[in-house]
């Protein structure tokens, strides 16, 4: 350890692993244990004498005008420039302060929150400059007593010293700990700190009050921030490690210091005037210091900085000589003998105001028939934070009754509605607010518009309808001034508005019909319209038309037209249109077409030549005007038909066909194409190109062909010419095309699939001579020959083997070519027989088992299996047939033998069945009896019967009585008798009974018994014989109840199937007579 003084401040640094001890001024003795820094005042600036233990002495070191105290060893020599003692006690643990680069990153310690405060967790800082280097030297005499001065034994686990405080304030405390040293022998270890996880928990409700974890780390010193001032803390720490059980240091006490008070909460308002405001507030927390005195601070009413306007112990203040209806903002601070508080939340508070002046007169913001729209402003000299409410009155002109309040609000603006049209309203404006009613606004008059006027009468017409023009008369109507309107189709345009009732529509259109109506405007507005009257104006001849255009490509003997309607129809519907045609302009027109479609057909034409079209067309007035003339050219013309092909044979499969060029029509032929087939109507084209010749490959020997030419220009297609014909020569066979595995079903007789394959195909082609024979090739080449059948049975094969076939037809030119291959595989041979087992015996049942296998079929299993049994009659009959391997065979006699075998089977066949199996069914227990029944002869002496049992196929019975008074049951009779008699029974005392029923049978093994199961227990009391024959009467009352609600039962069910027969009855006499 060592000290730095600094003015009248001492600081001494404990290292880790030593003790500082000091003298209190109440003369108790201190230890504090490194690393830890302790704070110490020297009245005068002098170095405090230091007390060190034998065998170590201290030197004051000065370095940078800093003194420090060392203590050494005695042994030891020191040296001005080392920092580090030369080496501690021996019971002291060495600790090495690594290189800053060689520093494993420290884990992340736990932060629980420290009991008391109850806010936010607390961060520890370690506050601790870097130990110093202490170098590993001998031990030491007296090292003994040193560990006993500086350290405490825990429960014999090893050594952890008591946790330290030190910096203890109003808010944190700096706790520090030594590491944990065991004791072996007499011989003191000291372990690395990166070893061992302390554990740091406190109280702050006594030394044995509720502890709380507050930091879970490796460090050696923390620091614990927001504590409770003037609060006692107590503090303990614990070690874990890997090699070391929990270690827990000894209880450090310690007071956090006094501190000026919490915030105060704001003042409150308590009462207030137009000049005055009352406040009153609380105390805070006081933080172990008494509060003298409180700081109240305001505004002034400017919303400026705040000035002190009170400062005492009081707890309530008056602020007089204010302004009326101004806002004031206030703040409160608390003061004890450590300090002033910090300042509450600001509060802001009004004085009472006065009455509002009377505001101005309410303003017209628009008027309607029913309804006026008001609006005003606020008072003058009314601040906008000020709130106030409004009243208008309202007084009809005529009605009466004076000015009545039609609305109360705090909005500057209302709309009044539900008034009469044309009236004179007047108005006035009061103002409201805390403090009372202002005087009313100067009176204003108001007044509703006029109403709109009714719909005029229906417009006529006056003097001859033009096709141009109509002259209107609305003469009848009633109102001074009108507006015209017509509309031509939905849309309404305005042709006329003035005070005439008379007027000439001009400018209109021929033959169209128009609708016109009336509105009469005044002041009021404008009325609705009058009835609607249509006139239509006179046609005329339609217009010329536009130019006819191709519709279209030209067509080399013919040419479509179309055309559109003129763009004056002359006010009538087209009927029909009329286009005429001539060579050219000069030459005399021809009518070509009329009708009323607005397209036609030119046919008959010559391809290439520009024709003249004109057009012109009529409504039901007469012909309109020609139109300019069109000229239109035809197109050119396809090729001729060609001739008939020749046809030359070079083989069996390939024939050379030529053609002749026809006429080209006007244009060069840019293709021929080839037609190609077996029949004469059914044919393909299989060449195209400019060639003249073409040679047609892969054809069938000994088959008709038929073929046509056809050819083509960029007019189009020539028709085809003649068909020819040919016949290719005869040749060996075609290949078989179908070949396919006859399945068992299909086979007429049966076979063994496991060494035959049975095959079919169809007759190919035979190419002009007759099919002599079959090749078949399987297996390793195997060749078979086999005459015209169509189907073989390939026989001698190996069972469950994969064979590849294939076949050839023969004919008198050679053999043809094979057919595909398919694949085909043999069954295997059908499965032996299993051996038969029966795992489970009963008196009505055998379980048996067979093979290997799941007892369900869980999987898709192919080998099946046929279980059979011998009936009564000495037949097998299957019981059952499936992939299972085990089958329970039920509704069997008691000791009975029966008779079994067994058959499997797959898709190869049925195996054969195995030897006779017999199994034995056991004899049967007999049933349960009922409880039996207890009679009382005499006070301590019980007779109990119960029913008797039938023999059993000549087996006798017996039967076994039970008697329990507690829990265990204990046997008092067997024997063949149905009754026994008990004595010496306890008086007072509960009994269950019960019985069972045994089977005694003899056989090669000797006597043998089979008890079924017990009886329900029948429970009796023995009691003396008075109170017994009072309460046996209760019994027989419920057996008669129990048996007259029996018999009822019975009644209700026989009368529940009586009316279920009579409704199916009703039922089927429906269906039958009137459905039916």
């Amino acid at each position: 350890m060592f000290y730095t003084h600094c003015l009248n401040v001492i600081l001494v640094q404990v290292n880790p692993g030593e003790t500082f001890t000091i003298t209190t001024e109440d003369g108790h003795i201190q230890c504090i244990q490194g690393p830890a820094h302790v704070p110490m005042m020297s009245p005068n600036g002098s170095m405090p004498p230091i007390f060190v233990p034998p065998g170590y002495v201290s030197q004051v070191v000065e370095e940078n005008g800093v003194r420090k105290v060392v203590v050494l060893p005695h042994s030891a020599e020191f040296h001005p420039s080392m920092h580090p003692p030369p080496h501690p006690p021996p019971h002291v643990p060495h600790y090495m302060h690594h290189h800053h680069a060689l520093l494993p990153h420290p884990p992340h310690p736990v932060y629980p929150p420290v009991p008391g405060t109850g806010e936010l967790p607390p961060q520890f800082i370690h506050q601790h400059p870097p130990p110093h280097v202490f170098q590993e030297q001998g031990e030491r005499a007296g090292s003994a007593e040193i560990q006993e001065e500086f350290f405490c034994s825990v429960c014999g686990l090893g050594h952890l010293s008591s946790a330290g405080s030190s910096f203890s304030c109003f808010q944190s405390a700096v706790l520090s700990w030594n590491l944990p040293v065991s004791s072996q022998n007499g011989e003191s270890h000291s372990h690395s700190p990166a070893a061992f996880t302390f554990e740091v928990a406190i109280s702050n409700s006594g030394k044995n009050g509720k502890f709380k974890s507050v930091y879970v780390g490796e460090e050696l010193t923390i620091t614990l921030p927001d504590l409770r001032p003037a609060t006692d803390y107590h503090a303990r720490v614990s070690a874990t490690s890997s090699s070391i059980k929990e270690s827990v240091s000894e209880l450090v006490s310690f007071t956090t210091e006094s501190c000026e008070p919490d915030c105060p909460a704001a003042p409150k308002l308590i009462n207030r005037t137009k000049n005055s405001l009352s406040l009153q507030w609380k105390s805070s927390n006081d933080n172990g210091s008494k509060i003298t005195n409180f700081l109240l601070e305001w505004d002034e009413g400017k919303n400026g900085p705040f000035k002190e306007c009170y400062y005492g112990h009081l707890k309530q203040y008056k602020l007089t000589k204010l302004s009326p209806s101004t806002k004031y903002s206030l703040r409160l601070a608390a003061k004890n003998d450590i300090g002033m508080s910090g300042f509450s939340e600001t509060v802001t508070y009004y004085t009472a105001g006065m009455v509002p002046p009377a505001p101005p007169p309410p303003v017209l913001v628009e008027a309607g028939v029913t309804w006026l729209a008001l609006q005003w402003s606020p008072p003058s000299g009314v601040s906008s934070e000020d709130s106030l409410t409004y009243t208008l009155d309202v007084e009809e002109e005529g009605s009466g009754y004076g000015f009545q309040p039609q609305y109360n609000g705090d909005e500057l603006s209302c709309t009044l509605r539900n008034l009469r049209r044309s009236t004179s309203y007047k108005f006035r404006l009061f103002a409201y607010n805390s403090e009372g009613k202002s005087s009313p606004s100067e009176v204003v008059e108001h007044s509703t518009n006029p109403d709109k006027p009714g719909p005029p009468s229906k417009p006529t017409t006056k003097g001859k309808i033009h096709s141009h023009s109509v002259k209107v008369d609305f003469c009848k109507s009633f109102a001074v001034y009108r507006m015209g309107f017509f509309a031509a189709g939905s849309k309404w345009d305005t042709i006329y508005s003035g005070s005439q009732r008379e007027h000439v529509c001009d400018h209109l259109k021929p033959g169209t019909s128009y609708r016109m109506r009336v509105h009469c405007v005044s002041r009021g507005g404008e009325s609705q319209a009058s009835d609607i009257l249509t006139v239509t104006t006179s046609a005329v001849p339609p217009g010329p038309c536009p130019t006819p255009c191709l519709a279209g490509k030209a067509k080399p003997k013919e040419i479509t037209l179309q055309w559109g309607p003129p763009p004056v129809d002359g006010g009538s519907d087209i009927t029909e249109y009329v286009i005429e045609m001539a060579n050219s302009e000069q030459e005399e027109r021809r009518q070509v077409y009329q009708g009323a479609a607005p397209e036609c057909t030119v046919s008959n034409l010559l391809p290439g030549r520009t024709y003249c079209f004109w057009l012109r067309a009529a409504n039901r007035v007469g012909f309109g005007p020609h139109s300019d003339r069109a000229e239109i050219s035809t197109a050119p013309g396809p090729p001729d038909q060609c001739c008939k092909p020749a046809i030359t044979c070079k083989n069996a499969t390939c024939v050379a066909v030529s053609w002749e060029s026809p006429a080209c029509n006007g244009a060069e032929i840019s293709e021929y194409r080839l037609e190609w087939g077996q029949v004469e109507g059914s044919m393909h084209v299989i060449y195209t190109g400019p060639c003249q010749s073409y040679e047609v490959k892969g054809l069938t020997p000994a088959t008709t062909y038929y073929c046509r030419v056809q050819a083509v220009n960029v007019a189009g297609v020539g028709l085809f010419g003649e068909t020819g014909v040919v016949t290719t020569p005869a040749s060996v066979p075609a290949a078989v095309s179908v070949l396919q595995l006859l399945e068992e079903d299909q086979m007429e007789v049966s076979l063994p699939l496991s060494t035959c394959l049975a095959i079919q195909w169809e007759e190919p082609c035979c190419h002009g001579a007759e099919i002599t024979g079959y090749n078949i090739e399987y297996g390793e080449k195997q060749l078979v020959t086999v005459g015209r059948n169509t189907s073989h049975i390939l026989e001698n094969l190996l069972p469950d083997t994969l064979y590849r076939v294939r076949i050839q037809a023969i004919n008198s030119f050679g053999v043809g070519p094979f057919s595909h291959s398919i694949k085909a595989k043999t069954k295997p041979l059908p499965p032996d027989p299993p051996h038969l087992e029966c795992v489970v015996f009963s008196y009505q049942s055998l379980k048996l088992k067979w093979g290997e296998g799941p007892s369900r079929a869980l999987i898709t299993n192919p080998t099946q299996f046929n279980l059979q049994m011998e009936d009564r009659f000495g037949r097998f009959v299957t019981v059952y047939s499936g992939p299972c391997h085990t089958y329970k065979v039920q509704r069997l006699s008691e000791s009975t033998t029966y008779y079994f075998k067994i058959q499997a089977y797959n898709d190869a066949g049925e195996g054969e069945f195995s030897d006779v199996y017999a199994f034995t069914t056991t004899k049967s227990p007999p049933a349960s009896l009922k409880a039996p029944k207890a009679n009382q002869l005499e006070e301590n002496t019980y007779e109990i019967t119960w029913e008797p049992l039938q023999p059993m196929k000549g087996d006798s019975i017996v039967y076994i009585l039970q008697l329990a008074a507690g829990r265990e049951f204990d046997q008092v009779y067997k024997g063949p008798e149905t009754s026994f008699r008990l004595t010496g029974l306890q008086t007072n005392c509960e009994y269950r009974i019960r019985v069972c029923a045994g089977r005694q049978s003899q056989d090669a093994a000797g006597s043998q018994e089979l008890y079924g199961p017990y009886s329900p227990s029948a429970v009796f009391s023995s009691q003396k014989q008075e109170l017994e024959s009072q309460c046996a009467a209760v019994p027989t009352e419920l057996a008669d109840s129990k048996k007259t609600l029996h018999e009822e039962r019975f009644i209700a069910i026989v009368l529940l199937c009586g009316f279920a027969v009579v409704a199916i009855l009703f039922a089927v006499v429906i269906q039958y007579f009137v459905i039916k």
